[in-house]
């Protein structure tokens, strides 16, 4: 089926300007302009980590495969507790951990079992170890211990044969991986990776190694880039630094077209900006260029290239470092995740209190680098890093999320509630 243009889509997202967008009109564009992928993986669970499950993955065995005990204790019949009084049993066996206990269990009688064993047949009930009166084979239970059924762990309590174990489109993390494991599944089926094109563009742009010279700047953002879609979990292709000439910025273009699922730059894509790669952009592909009503970031390209028969979607970001990560995370990312195939949920923002005056205007997103903290009694609190410039990335550094303050929101005074954007790994 045929992509839709991106006239088409402005088409039918009411509201759209593409001189004064909001965010949610460029996140609601993005997700019409991104379709996900359909190729598939087969993967052992060894190598499935962090990748998004093509399909649901059916269990075929009952987990656990039987009653078994949750405890090293004694197993017993629960209906012989008596209100009030204590329960007194013998041992007439042990049943241990991979295999059944063969022998009969009566009125008055218990068994001593290990965690994990089976519940021997007509025993519902374990009392653990350190909670049993032991003396020679007797076993005393205090009154009012225990309820019948505890400490048993029933057939098919975490999953059942033939229902779905996990469902397509979530990304697999460290306990998806061991589930499929304990079900004996010696791989599944998981979307391939996207490949993303990366590159910076500007004559000012300095690789590393490069001697320093006047009016000139490293490379930071090729850096900070790379990092974000590792961790993301996509396959990188770092094309490197592109100066700002037409056949060079073609060739690029036309290069990452050609092998990525997507293309990333940074830099030329303000209104006036003295280069070239805004009419390459223009020349190869179907692009919007937008103005968003944000802070920072406001400048911002996407479309779609097509080279070799084979479509590609295009993000330019602005070029300043910050500006670069903040429309990386408030757009690009959730994007890569639906071109990835994830099911994911939007970004969760966590509410905190303001622990200084946070200047807005009204009518645009501002995105200010926040540390957050827990005070004594437990509640949120969060404070600026410091200098909130857009080139500022030593802040960005400091922080621990970023404190998101809405379109609509005003001027935010100490001790106001603020949603925070919180970092991967932070909490």
């Amino acid at each position: 089926m045929k992509a839709p243009s991106l006239q088409s889509i402005a088409e039918h997202l009411q509201g759209y300007d593409p001189q004064a967008l909001t965010v949610a009109h460029v996140n609601a564009f993005l997700r019409q302009l991104v379709a996900p992928l359909t190729q598939t993986e087969t993967v052992s669970p060894m190598r499935a980590h962090g990748r998004i499950l093509a399909e649901d993955v059916i269990s075929p065995i009952s987990v656990p495969p039987h009653d078994n005990s949750a405890m090293d204790g004694y197993a017993f019949a629960g209906a012989q507790m008596l209100a009030g009084q204590e329960t007194v049993l013998r041992v007439v066996g042990t049943a241990l951990a991979g295999k059944a206990w063969s022998g009969q269990c009566g009125p008055g009688e218990c068994v001593r079992i290990m965690t994990g064993a089976i519940m021997p047949a007509g025993l519902d009930t374990v009392v653990p170890q350190e909670l049993a009166r032991v003396e020679s084979d007797q076993v005393t239970i205090a009154a009012a211990l225990l309820e019948t059924g505890e400490n048993r762990r029933r057939l098919g309590e975490d999953l059942m044969q033939g229902q779905p174990a996990l469902r397509a489109g979530i990304r697999m993390g460290p306990a998806a991986c061991g589930l499929v494991a304990s079900l004996g599944l010696p791989s599944v089926k998981v979307l391939r990776r996207p490949r993303v094109a990366y590159f910076s563009t500007g004559d000012e742009i300095l690789s590393l190694g490069e001697p320093q010279r006047e009016g000139a700047v490293y490379d930071s953002n090729r850096y900070t880039v790379f990092a974000m879609l590792q961790s993301l979990g996509c396959e990188v292709l770092d094309m490197g630094v592109v100066k700002d000439q037409p056949e060079l910025l073609e060739a690029a273009f036309r290069d990452a077209a050609a092998q990525a699922d997507a293309i990333i730059t940074s830099g030329g894509v303000s209104v006036g900006e003295a280069d070239y790669t805004k009419a390459m952009m223009k020349k190869l592909g179907d692009v919007a260029f937008w103005r968003i009503a944000m802070r920072p970031g406001r400048p911002m390209a996407v479309g779609r290239l097509t080279q070799n028969g084979r479509d590609c979607v295009l993000f330019g970001l602005p070029g300043n470092p910050v500006a670069v990560m903040v429309t990386f995370l408030a757009f690009v990312r959730p994007a890569l995740q639906r071109l990835m195939g994830w099911d994911a949920p939007a970004q969760p923002l966590l509410k905190a209190r303001t622990r200084e005056k946070l200047r807005k205007k009204p009518g645009r997103t501002e995105y200010q680098r926040g540390i957050v903290e827990r005070d004594e009694n437990g509640e949120w609190w969060v404070r600026l890093t410091g200098n909130q410039g857009s080139g500022v990335l030593s802040s960005m550094v400091q922080a621990n999320g970023l404190i998101v303050l809405h379109h609509e929101q005003p001027t935010a005074e100490i001790g106001d509630w603020v949603d925070v954007m919180m970092f991967d790994g932070h909490l």
